[in-house]
């Protein structure tokens, strides 16, 4: 998912998507770790909207970003 469309989501979609990550990230270093991964490069996509989608609830943590029912 594209950076510019995961600030469109809500908070509690971005809660949810972060979970489904965070689980796709521990499912798919077992698969490394069983030597049954088969595409190596999933890994580094996953931390990385991971970590974009923790930095745009940060941001509405800090109040940079406002929540559609805060405008």
């Amino acid at each position: 998912m594209k950076a510019n469309q995961l600030g469109e989501l809500s908070v509690v979609e971005l809660n949810a998507k972060l979970i489904d990550n965070l689980d796709s990230l521990q499912n798919l270093r077992f698969q490394k770790a069983l030597q049954q991964l088969e595409d190596g490069t999933q890994i580094p996509i996953v931390k990385k909207e991971i970590a974009q989608i923790k930095t745009i609830l940060r941001e509405y943590d800090l109040g940079i970003r406002k929540s559609e029912g805060d405008a």
